[in-house]
């Protein structure tokens, strides 16, 4: 049996560009793709903090240092520049592998920089 988990998130990134006339996808900075283990193609889902709107569409490899998010095609009327998104990947693992697994989370801040990196999300408290 196989267990869909959460594999990476890029945390409360900052949209920099919606571009309707593109074929689609969502480019990212490649350092935060590195960073984050999201590959190329890899579908992702993004969560519009701003607004509420959920998608899935796929990663593309935006300039490394550039700090880019871009939501392009269709999904740029989801969310649009300057809205705070949290983009997810997934992946299927099996009982063995989930014993040791932990999801690669990275955390941003204004800019989209790097604030810090995790394995693990937060408890909730009450």
């Amino acid at each position: 049996m196989f267990t869909i988990m959460l594999k990476a998130k890029l945390h409360m990134a900052r949209v920099t560009h919606a571009v309707l006339n593109y074929e689609g996808s969502c480019a990212i900075d490649g350092e935060l793709l590195d960073m984050s283990g999201i590959r190329e193609n890899e579908q992702i889902q993004i969560y519009n903090v701003e607004n509420g709107q959920r998608f899935t569409t796929y990663a593309i490899r935006a300039e490394e240092g550039s700090r880019v998010i871009s939501i392009n095609g269709a999904a740029a009327h989801l969310a649009g520049p300057g809205d705070r998104v949290i983009i997810c990947s997934y992946a299927h693992y099996s009982e063995a592998e989930l014993e040791n697994h932990q999801p690669a989370l990275v955390y941003l801040q204004e800019g989209n920089t790097v604030s810090h990196t995790s394995h693990a999300i937060p408890v909730q408290m009450a």
